[in-house]
């Protein structure tokens, strides 16, 4: 919490069915109760709110509760909001008169006097003392979104919240979002309603016209907006940041080209409209937003992250861009960034030198250059992760490994000394071990060009005697890594196949996101699907010639989206390889998806046609001979049906024959509405155990 001595946390009531919040001191572990679910329960009700999520103010003198939420795309952000003074313990709903459950992302003026937030598309003021609220844009609707973004905004650049309060509380910069332009694609719902629905989502696919985005001002108390001129065509940019710089009257702005490989940062001020081109970062192939920036030295300086020198690092700018200071010195990787630190002059932070399967703290001097210092102790051997107190003399300190779950520690800081355990997660543990499970085994696999990590389980009864069939479970695409040693549900899932008789393999071919370079992660520009197809290839054909226990005409592969594309690509390419694969919710022709992520990786459509055609698995469908099944839900706003559909007919027109199923009004995740997890997760066995059989079956 503010003070640093304690922190807050969500706890069940003892005394009612409901949510306490309550404050522990860091160093005595004392517990106080700082609201009783009592105290959330609305007048004339009987049952206290439901909190899905909560925020205090700056002060710490009101807290905001988010209830009642509903899902917009992926995550739950719209809903209801109540305040709760703490001086006067009273208890107030935000919105009277708005429609229920449309608010989203409501936020404390800095004073904590007033709350903005946004409701269909428009963002409103609402005064705490007198209830009064202020509609402060008026223009919003299906085509203009104010206050928050589109699809492809949310999805692919992390943008939610899309208003800030100035430091003093008299102005409110926003992005408007004008989607008129933007394709339309339809989703389908055949089965609520006699009568199909269409459900329209503006969704630019790669080379389609994207949303125009700006950046205005207006007043708290209502008026004008007033816009900032980028003098760059809207919708060929975008707009990806948007802060205001502490204790002054301008907003630092990111303006990414629509290739995504120029990153030009403005400084622009609210008052005069004037703007400034202080830092322009590019790459010969694209670039990543990063959200570490923190004034320094009374905002003469900010803290920016740069693949500049070949790693992940965090600089020093000062407030023109004329001077860059590299602060993170060392020939490794910035994996993240935990917490930044002007008091006392460091920046604590994630990074793995020696084992990009791994994550650690260190931390670095914030004054002057010199050697990582390592804060996490070396007998946490797995994935480590910290929320660090604003003075960094404590943190709340997560510790996982592939057999262990989340084990939460308080520790002081910077000597990591343990306080006291908040979760150790023993029963999930013990659960865990009864399972008798072998350990999932990590390896490196040379394939000439590069050494690859990557893991295997074994059957329950292994004997390296026997032959069993492999399956490979895939990713490879630049947004995520399948090779951590960290605890993931998924794995259970992995463990199962492994108990009828399978290897289970995984290996991160380049361009995955690890921390190892530069280099790693743009090798893969302009070619997805291409050269991880090939790494993977090279990888499992050098485990077949030195693990004897796997049998090289039982060799499968599965995944899920970029993993789904991969697997078919893998069946297509090399079906000497690959005889099974199990693809769910898979691209299967890269000018289907969204423009921002695919053209970050691949480039513009114009400049590399033929990179889209060669990474597409669809372009190579007359090469199935294995078994194959896909499998899509048909409400998957992400990587739509169409995908799917597409490549069942140029299977038909080839006459290849494979196996389907389709999840109706299911999104991306394949896990809406009742029994559909079980129900896939059963599809997916019967299909690997009448396909890859294995002995003994």
């Amino acid at each position: 919490m503010k003070d640093a001595k304690g922190y807050s946390s969500i706890e069940k009531s003892t005394s009612i069915e409901g949510d306490d919040i309550v404050r522990y001191d860091a160093l005595s572990g004392a517990r106080s109760v700082l609201i009783s679910a009592e105290e959330l329960i609305p007048s004339g009700e009987s049952k206290p709110l439901t909190v899905a999520d909560y925020h205090w103010s700056t002060d710490n003198s009101k807290l905001l509760v988010f209830t009642n939420t509903r899902k917009v795309w992926r995550y739950h952000t719209r809903g209801d909001y109540w305040v709760l003074d703490l001086k006067s313990r009273k208890l107030s709903q935000l919105g009277k008169g708005i429609p229920a459950t449309t608010l989203m992302f409501a936020k404390f003026s800095p004073d904590a006097t007033k709350i903005a937030y946004v409701s269909e598309n428009n963002i409103f003021v609402e005064s705490l003392g007198s209830g009064k609220i202020t509609q402060i844009t008026a223009d919003g609707d299906k085509d203009i979104i104010n206050g928050t973004f589109d699809w492809v905004y949310e999805e692919e650049l992390d943008c939610r919240d899309g208003f800030r309060w100035s430091p003093d509380g008299e102005n409110i910069a926003y992005w408007q979002s004008d989607t008129k332009g933007v394709g339309t694609f339809y989703l389908i719902n055949n089965i609520d309603s006699i009568y199909s629905k269409p459900i329209p989502l503006p969704y630019p696919k790669v080379g389609h016209t994207l949303s125009a985005v700006k950046i205005g001002i207006v007043s708290a108390s209502g008026g004008e907006t007033k816009w900032f001129d980028f003098s760059e065509d809207p919708r060929n940019n975008y707009l990806a940041r948007m802060e205001f710089i502490p204790n002054s009257q301008e907003v630092m702005v990111q303006q990414l080209n629509r290739r995504q490989n120029k990153n030009t940062v403005w400084t622009a001020n609210i008052q005069t409209m004037a703007m400034s081109k202080i830092l322009i970062e590019e790459d010969d192939a694209f670039l990543d937003i990063h959200d570490n920036i923190r004034w320094l030295d009374g905002e003469k300086y900010f803290t920016w992250t740069s693949e500049r020198d070949g790693w992940l690092h965090l600089y020093k700018v000062s407030r023109d861009g004329k001077t860059v200071e590299l602060v993170t010195e060392g020939g490794f990787d910035v994996e993240r960034i935990s917490h930044i630190d002007p008091a006392s002059g460091y920046v604590y932070y994630i990074a793995s030198p020696d084992n990009f399967t791994q994550r650690y703290l260190y931390r670095s001097s914030l004054k002057k250059r010199g050697k990582a210092e390592r804060i996490t102790p070396i007998e946490l051997s797995g994935q480590n992760a910290y929320q660090i107190s604003t003075d960094s003399k404590f943190a709340i300190h997560t510790f996982q490994n592939t057999t262990t779950p989340p084990v939460y520690s308080l520790v002081s800081l910077p000597n990591h000394k343990n306080i006291r355990v908040l979760e150790e997660n023993r029963e999930l543990k013990q659960k865990y071990s009864d399972l008798g499970l072998n350990p999932k085994e990590f390896f490196k696999v040379d394939i000439g060009d590069v050494v690859l990590d990557g893991w295997m389980i074994k059957p329950e009864d292994f004997d390296p005697r026997k032959k069993y069939p492999l399956i490979a479970y895939v990713y490879g695409e630049p947004a995520s890594s399948t090779v951590q040693d960290a605890w993931m549900d998924g794995d259970l899932w992995h463990h199962y196949l492994a108990k009828l008789g399978y290897v289970i393999i995984s290996i991160d071919n380049r361009g995955t996101k690890t921390p190892r370079g530069r280099d790693w992660r743009k090798s893969i520009y302009g070619q997805i699907g291409i050269l991880a197809s090939y790494d993977q290839k090279a990888a499992v054909e050098k485990i077949l010639k030195t693990h004897d226990f796997i049998d090289p005409s039982r060799v499968g592969s599965w995944g899920w989206s970029g993993g789904g594309q991969m697997t078919l690509n893998l069946m297509f390419r090399f079906p000497e390889i690959y005889k099974a694969g199990l693809a769910l919710a898979f691209v299967s022709d890269q000018r289907l998806y969204d423009a921002t992520y695919q053209e970050r990786y691949m480039g513009l459509l114009e400049d590399n046609e033929k990179g889209y055609r060669d990474g597409s698995p669809i372009s190579y469908a007359e090469n199935l001979t294995g078994d194959l099944m896909i499998i899509h839900g048909t409400a998957d706003d992400n990587v739509h049906y169409q995908s799917f559909e597409m490549l069942v007919d140029k299977l038909i027109k080839y006459d290849k024959q494979f196996y389907m199923m389709s999840y109706p009004m299911r999104a991306h995740g394949i896990n809406e509405r009742e029994n559909t997890s079980l129900h896939l997760r059963r599809t997916m066995e019967k299909f690997w155990w009448e396909k890859l059989i294995p002995d003994g079956k």
